[in-house]
């Protein structure tokens, strides 16, 4: 899921005050901030594995195989959290919201981030994708009213900016130039995720994350699995390298259930105020794996719209 931002009930979460432990008082603190360390490692790892994948199989078919995966690991997660029973536990609201979620942040997302990746490189792709927490404000104050401070409107504006720096490859002007098929679909992805954050934030009140998260899931593997049919002449057995698959398992695995587990564990422990600083490192994460990994090139434009974006996500991200 996921991806390179928290699932929608973990949005929810940040919202609301989070009861979490003092420092003093954990003396395994040290563990839960490696954990933390590692989820945007994760989430940016998930751009570098799309890339991979994106090479070799249709969005559709990718986003199916998947979040077949992610299931099977939230289903695993659940075991040992709440028990399979709370499957069967949900409301009529609930269900159809879950619905709503799997509808937006897994279907809608899954197809235009695996087209997006197919004609872009993995650390552009990762840096319009730092825009998620940016448009989601946006869309809340403009339809739900909610207000924004002074410092996340500067933030708002520098992490817009810093992406048209990274989109126009420097060249202000470009802009219109520089939209194509791969930065369209990566927008629209943004999008998507910014619905998928504030129908979880008003549909789902009551539900844990992880049960949240697995019936989304759910939900978008079949709407995937549909559309994936459509697929199935076109894709043949040479098409899952071993690369694909280690990327399909990473992405459903890693990528989804065990980062978000992993981050939700910060926002109960730590409170969202600390917790979502995390986030702005995905990015930098994904430019450096797709330097280390693919060779992709670390431009001026890239380096210098890239820092400018993530300074000011991280503006936005700044509880007030």
């Amino acid at each position: 899921m996921t991806t390179a931002s928290p699932p929608a009930a973990l949005a929810t979460a940040a919202a609301a005050p989070v009861p979490h432990t003092p420092a003093a008082a954990s003396p395994k603190l040290w563990s839960l901030y490696l954990r933390l360390t590692c989820v945007p490692v994760l989430w940016g790892g998930t751009f570098i594995a799309g890339r991979v994948i994106s090479a070799h199989l249709p969005p559709a078919t990718a986003g199916f195989i998947r979040f077949v995966f992610a299931t099977l690991a939230l289903l695993a997660a659940l075991h040992f959290t709440e028990g399979l029973r709370a499957l069967t536990q949900l409301t009529r609201r609930q269900l159809l919201g879950t619905m709503a979620l799997g509808a937006t942040g897994i279907f809608a997302y899954n197809l235009l981030f695996f087209t997006a990746l197919s004609v872009l490189p993995a650390g552009r792709t990762s840096l319009i994708i730092a825009l998620n927490p940016v448009v989601t404000l946006l869309i809340a104050a403009a339809l739900l009213g909610d207000r924004l401070s002074a410092t996340r409107w500067l933030g708002v504006a520098l992490a817009l900016l810093g992406v048209w720096v990274v989109v126009t490859r420097g060249d202000l002007s470009q802009l219109v130039q520089s939209l194509g098929k791969g930065e369209l679909a990566m927008f629209g992805a943004v999008c998507a995720w910014a619905v998928y954050t504030l129908v979880g934030r008003k549909l789902l009140q009551g539900l844990s994350p992880v049960l949240a998260t697995l019936w989304a899931a759910i939900w978008g593997t079949l709407f995937l699995g549909l559309l994936a049919l459509r697929d199935m002449p076109h894709v043949h057995a040479d098409s899952f390298t071993p690369e694909v698959w280690v990327g399909l398992a990473f992405l459903g695995v890693l990528g989804t259930a065990v980062a978000f587990v992993w981050y939700y564990e910060g926002l109960r422990q730590l409170g969202a105020a600390r917790t979502v600083v995390f986030n702005n490192l995905v990015p930098v994460f994904g430019v450096l794996l797709g330097w280390l990994i693919l060779g992709e090139p670390l431009s001026a434009s890239l380096l210098a719209g890239g820092a400018l974006a993530i300074f000011g996500v991280f503006l936005v991200n700044r509880v007030k």
